[in-house]
């Protein structure tokens, strides 16, 4: 799935949608520390009443909210694994009501089988069926539309913490007296997701039973266990790790001193890529990749010395150890660059640093930071100076 396809799913989730139809909702409430199961209720969705369905499709769309490679990640499944959750939620899809709760109790007791929380927990299962038109509504013709859709069921997870309620001061306009608030029934956080899933994949209108979208709780923070024990899928590289390791390649090819100007070349090259491939309307690519031959030109056109296919492709066995390792452009870019001294920390666009010089001026290093405009700080303008 990228991005597009995400959000053409994600704001389905409203009330009273053709386009979304949610058949069925399955709540398993878990103690804390033992894991153990102490009530679960499944209903149709539509049995909810109209407030208690707006809280859980905020709860369903933030599943769906993040950026791809650091909060959403396409996984793959591993192949010949004992009780894969991949032909449990297959299985899941077209069974039952009975059946399909008791698949989906499978996947919560994989949940809890290596991880323990220190709150109780609430698991919430969805399924239903999501479609999409085959073409545009024509306004002359009124053909389109929802006239003819493409039709794909799905299985969508959602993992939240509970919260104890809060001792609270209250006024109670019966008696007309403050009183403290006695309330003790815990409060399902369905802001802030754990961990959720969303089974099978989108793309192109079809639907993909070999890969799983999973959601990570915090950016760049994804649950290794979560996704190797109950997911059964492959390992992934977050975004950050992408950027962590691409810069150790640039080190090991353009030595430990550059010049700023050649650093902003190389983020200007590769932004450029990204860029060229957003306005390419009938590109699919989410982000094009850089593999060693693409950070060879890239290097040698922004202007670094001594470049060659050999010492590219010997950094990347060495930081990657797979010299055929592709980069997702998107990933490597940083959106801000930030020069940290001990007096200041100055942040700025990475295209931008061919802007900023270090230099030593009577025998002080100095960073010299080029601006087309007054500098204010604190609402005062600086005055300046022909002199350091």
């Amino acid at each position: 799935m990228n991005k597009k396809d995400i959000a053409n799913i994600r704001k389905e989730f409203k009330l009273n949608n053709y386009r979304m139809n949610i058949l069925e909702i399955f709540n398993v409430y878990v103690k804390k520390e033992s894991g153990e199961i102490y009530h679960y209720v499944g209903e149709p969705f539509q049995m909810l009443d109209q407030e208690t369905q707006e809280l859980f499709l905020a709860n369903f769309k933030k599943v769906l909210t993040g950026n791809l490679d650091s909060k959403l990640f396409e996984l793959k499944f591993k192949h010949d694994v004992e009780d894969s959750t991949q032909r449990i939620l297959f299985n899941g899809l077209h069974v039952a009501s009975s059946d399909w709760r008791e698949h989906m109790l499978q996947i919560v007791e994989k949940m809890f089988a290596h991880t323990v929380y220190e709150f109780d927990t609430v698991v919430t299962f969805i399924r239903g069926e999501y479609r999409q038109a085959t073409k545009k509504r024509d306004l002359e013709s009124e053909e389109g539309g929802d006239d003819e859709v493409f039709s794909n069921h799905f299985i969508l997870c959602s993992l939240n913490k509970t919260d104890q309620p809060k001792k609270t001061l209250v006024f109670d306009y019966i008696d007309k007296e403050f009183k403290p608030n006695h309330a003790v029934d815990p409060i399902i956080n369905l802001a802030a997701p754990l961990s959720g899933f969303l089974f099978p994949t989108f793309s192109n209108h079809a639907a993909d039973v070999n890969h799983i979208l999973y959601c990570a709780g915090k950016a760049n923070q994804p649950d290794v266990t979560f996704i190797e024990e109950v997911l059964n899928c492959d390992d992934i590289i977050t975004a950050a790790e992408d950027k962590d390791s691409f810069e150790l390649i640039l080190n090991s090819v353009m030595g430990e001193e550059v010049d700023s100007r050649v650093i902003s070349n190389v983020y200007e090259e590769i932004d450029k890529l990204v860029q060229e491939n957003k306005e390419d309307k009938e590109s699919e690519i989410e982000s094009p990749k850089l593999d060693y031959r693409d950070v060879e030109r890239i290097l040698t056109v922004s202007g670094v010395e001594d470049v060659d296919t050999a010492k590219v492709e010997h950094a990347f066995k060495t930081v990657v150890a797979d010299e055929t390792y592709e980069f997702k452009a998107s990933s490597v870019v940083p959106k801000k660059v930030k020069i940290e001294t001990k007096i200041a920390t100055v942040s700025i666009d990475p295209k931008e640093l061919r802007n900023v010089k270090y230099v030593t001026f009577n025998g002080k290093k100095c960073l010299l930071l080029e601006v087309n405009e007054e500098v204010v700080v604190e609402g005062f303008k600086l005055e300046e100076s022909e002199t350091f």
